[in-house]
């Protein structure tokens, strides 16, 4: 369903739409250029069977909720070589404006507080929420993501090639980059069919294709230059995962994190990547689930 957040148009999906029983929210966020269907199914239905009301959607220029392609297509070598020269970066928008539209999305749904997660960007954009909103949060995880400091690991070279090796003109040479890119930074514990990764894919372009969001949205992460100082205002209890395996976001990056956020507990899975496969599901849902009971009782 579409709602108006921040003011904007944002994409929504509820498990349960309009709840007055007063069943505690989780709020997921997705990360760069990701849809919420990106979210696995079977994750968003054990976190209801659970007892919560899960509420996720896509991000700003992405998916089915508002573009921006009026902010113009950036120039990821220009913003890099900023970015490496610690220049300021003035980005479309910001992580913070992601920030808010989050907190949107709970104003128009009536929500008072909710646990939010995210992954990889949408981690980011979490702890952006944290730091906004920080009565608005029952809980925060940050799962694959970097508090954004500098001199963290990189990606490793590996997966450096195929970001930088640009996908052909047209959808299916877009679909083709980002299976080989998902390929790349899948978990070496837990692979999944090559096959059913192109399905997915396939199924999320079909859905909604809007390159240029995604550029924009990386231009937004290069650019929040603050956040990692920023962490040590978050009061929300905080469970930071991190696959021990991931080549885009390495493990350093999740340590960092939890190091900033004042009583924030890391757990590491091994052979986890950067992305959401079923055996990888059951790990973090073992940490999750507990949280956000802990955290409901308190």
């Amino acid at each position: 369903m579409k709602i108006k957040a921040n003011n904007i148009d944002i994409e929504v999906e509820d498990t349960h739409p309009g709840d007055t029983t007063g069943r505690p929210v989780v709020l997921l966020i997705m990360g760069l250029g990701m849809q919420l269907i990106a979210w696995p199914p079977a994750m968003v239905q054990s976190i209801a069977d659970a007892g919560f009301r899960v509420v996720r959607f896509d991000n700003r220029d992405i998916g089915l909720s508002q573009h921006f392609d009026h902010l113009g297509k950036p120039s990821l070598l220009w913003e890099g070589l900023k970015f490496r020269l610690g220049w300021r970066i003035r980005p479309p928008y910001s992580l913070e404006d992601m920030a808010a539209d989050t907190v949107g999305v709970l104003d128009a749904l009536k929500i008072a507080q909710a646990h939010v997660v995210g992954v990889s960007m949408g981690g980011m954009v979490a702890q952006r929420v944290a730091v906004l909103a920080p009565g608005r949060l029952l809980s925060l995880s940050s799962i694959m993501s970097s508090s954004g400091a500098r001199g963290l690991p990189e990606a490793s070279p590996a997966v450096t090639r195929v970001l930088l090796n640009r996908p052909g003109k047209g959808v299916q040479a877009a679909v083709d980059h980002t299976a080989r890119l998902l390929k790349a930074i899948g978990s070496p514990g837990f692979p999944t069919p090559e096959a059913e990764l192109r399905g997915k894919v396939a199924a999320a372009a079909q859905r909604s294709f809007h390159p240029q969001g995604v550029l924009r949205q990386m231009v937004a992460i290069a650019a929040d230059s603050t956040r990692a100082a920023a962490l040590a205002q978050v009061t929300a209890p905080t469970l930071v995962l991190h696959g021990k395996a991931d080549p885009l976001v390495p493990m350093a990056c999740g340590q960092d994190t939890a190091k900033r956020i004042p009583g924030a507990r890391f757990e590491s899975i091994e052979g986890m990547g950067h992305d959401l496969p079923p055996g990888v599901v059951e790990r973090l849902l073992a940490f999750l689930i507990p949280h956000f009971t802990a955290t409901a009782a308190t």
